[in-house]
């Protein structure tokens, strides 16, 4: 996978492990653009943090990558202080994934060169799959002709994940680890930790690195003494 600069990555990133709940209109449409299977040369994906843009633009890159092809994944806020220049010679991939477009707010710069990639890129055929927390017509760029070209092909609203769906997701990543997660204590977690599916995330990782230190089965009663709860004594069964 061709990855340029410094960026952060998450190797879990795939399509099959994303868990849609109310977003699974998005994960269809970035399927068949992985795919090549999608007329549209652009998709566009917004909504709040936490709802899984990120995963399935790098998903796509992944899925790409395995069928033999080149993507490029550019999270525009950790490439800004670059300058605008990274973005030249994008356009001979075979999908871009532009992430963070609402970093651009405050840079003409960098407004400018993202439409001259858009144009390079739908001008040879290429595909785009673009993400930000607002819908085209309301990001905050000044650039018009810009949020123009992120409408031209289908815009795909995200969910933020219900109760339902940051289960399965909990469950998921245990499974993943090796590491069984009661449905009590994956609830137990998801009405205790503020901050949504990355809040639930972030605390995973605590409470896994604790289990596997500690050599402790993640029940409630385990959690509660993990997140600062007062444990009762020969509760953890």
């Amino acid at each position: 996978m061709q990855l340029p600069l410094n960026i952060r990555w998450n190797a879990a990133a795939e399509l099959e492990r994303f868990v849609p709940g109310d977003n699974a209109a998005a994960l269809r449409l970035v399927g068949e653009m992985a795919d090549g299977a999608l007329e549209a040369p652009a998709i566009y994906l917004y909504g709040p943090q936490g709802v899984g843009k990120s995963h399935l633009l790098q998903g796509a890159c992944r899925r790409v990558t395995q069928a033999g092809g080149v993507p490029a994944y550019l999270p525009l806020a950790q490439l800004l202080d670059y300058g605008a220049e990274v973005l030249v010679g994008w356009e001979q991939v075979d999908l871009i994934a532009l992430d963070d477009l609402d970093a651009l707010s405050g840079r003409p710069d960098w407004q400018d060169g993202i439409l001259h990639l858009y144009n390079r890129t739908v001008e040879r055929g290429g595909r785009l799959l673009l993400a930000g927390r607002a819908a085209p017509a309301d990001l905050p760029v000044g650039l018009a002709d810009l949020r123009s070209r992120l409408g031209w092909g289908p815009v795909a609203a995200m969910q933020a994940p219900d109760e339902a769906t940051c289960l399965a997701v909990l469950r998921q990543r245990a499974a993943q680890r090796g590491l069984e997660m009661p449905e009590a204590t994956a609830r137990y977690l998801i009405r205790r930790v503020p901050g949504g599916l990355p809040g639930l995330l972030e605390r995973f990782e605590t409470l896994d690195r604790a289990s596997l230190a500690a050599g402790r089965r993640l029940t409630v009663p385990f959690v509660r003494e993990i997140l600062g709860g007062r444990r009762k004594p020969g509760a953890d069964t």
